[in-house]
């Protein structure tokens, strides 16, 4: 009883120490810039508006690139743990399994042949990349029987070949040079327009997957486990498989190919709160838009007072994240 009262306790504490550095971050971010704005200015354009130059600053350009942030980081963590539950495989990401390079693919190609395209079709063509990288990968190593290794190197190279063709559909297409610096991943420049085109993908994927967090914890005992629990596991992969498309292709079609989010914090979240994919699903949305806020924050003092993507920062967090799971192999609890 003790045991279970101490484990309560810490995922409440948790929760609120991450919701506290959360908020933090966001007033940070918007505080953080080329142009100085004080935290007593912040949190004054919250309650009260008016037109001086730090209000429009704030309303106009910091407030929705903190949000989109959120969103991002939120999107992209909650589809590296659902990755991670359907496959088993504990080094499993949207980046690392192809699905962001493909998202990329698709968008860089339709920006070059249809430069005009409404924010909606945007997403739309994300999501159809999303699942195409994704089926290669898994269509890949699927053949002769699937192991971690397998899908981890179906997916490493699934993703070099797309952003490979990614990079040449670039050099070869002078139209397409301007997406240079969104394809690092960047949250740099967003508007309220960007929050609209993922907002209600955002909303409506992550409450599903909360929703659907108790079949996935039961997935991950093992398909005969599940199905002796009378879950469908076909369908529950299928719809985890959805859920991964809507989430990480949204987030691409407004940020880039951000990296390795969906794959450090889903083991951070574990370490923290333990492995019920009932407390990972949304701790992992809520450490997800902590960590690529803060990311964003960071990535403004690279190059000061120039801005630099997102994207740099958690890669040099990410990489050698990547190398220790890789290191640690089948001793890593899913």
């Amino acid at each position: 009883m003790e045991t279970v009262v101490r484990s309560k306790m810490k995922v409440y504490c948790t929760a609120i120490a991450g919701i506290v550095l959360l908020i933090l971050g966001v007033i940070t971010s918007i505080s953080v810039g080329a142009a100085d704005i004080d935290v007593a200015m912040v949190l004054k354009s919250f309650f009260e508006v008016d037109s001086s130059k730090e209000q429009t600053i704030i309303r106009t350009l910091r407030l929705p690139r903190a949000l989109v942030g959120a969103l991002v980081g939120a999107n992209l963590a909650v589809a590296g743990a659902l990755m991670q539950a359907i496959t088993r495989n504990s080094l499993a990401s949207p980046q690392v399994f192809g699905v962001n390079a493909g998202a990329s693919f698709f968008i860089v190609t339709s920006f070059v042949f249809f430069p005009n395209l409404s924010s909606v079709s945007l997403v739309c063509i994300a999501f159809i990349g999303a699942a195409v990288g994704g089926m290669a990968v898994y269509s890949f190593a699927s053949g002769g029987g699937m192991t971690q290794v397998k899908l981890a190197l179906a997916g490493i190279a699934v993703h070099f070949f797309l952003s490979s063709l990614t990079q040449g559909m670039i050099i070869f297409n002078e139209q397409a040079k301007d997406v240079l610096y969104w394809l690092v991943g960047s949250i740099n420049g967003k508007t309220w327009t960007h929050v609209n085109m993922i907002l209600p993908w955002s909303l409506s994927g992550l409450f599903v997957a909360v929703l659907f967090s108790r079949s996935v914890s039961i997935l991950v005992l093992g398909e005969n486990m599940a199905q002796g629990l009378g879950q469908r596991v076909y369908r529950i992969r299928i719809l985890a498989g959805i859920l991964v498309i809507i989430l990480a292709g949204s987030s691409v079609a407004v940020a880039g190919p951000v990296g390795f989010i969906g794959l450090i914090i889903p083991h951070i979240v574990r370490r923290l709160v333990g492995g019920d994919y009932r407390r990972i699903i949304p701790f992992s949305a809520l450490f997800g838009a902590l960590l690529l806020v803060y990311a964003d924050i960071l990535a403004r003092f690279i190059a000061y007072p120039f801005e630099s993507p997102v994207g740099i920062v958690t890669a040099i967090i990410g990489a050698p994240f990547f190398l220790y799971l890789a290191k640690r192999g089948r001793n890593i609890k899913q």
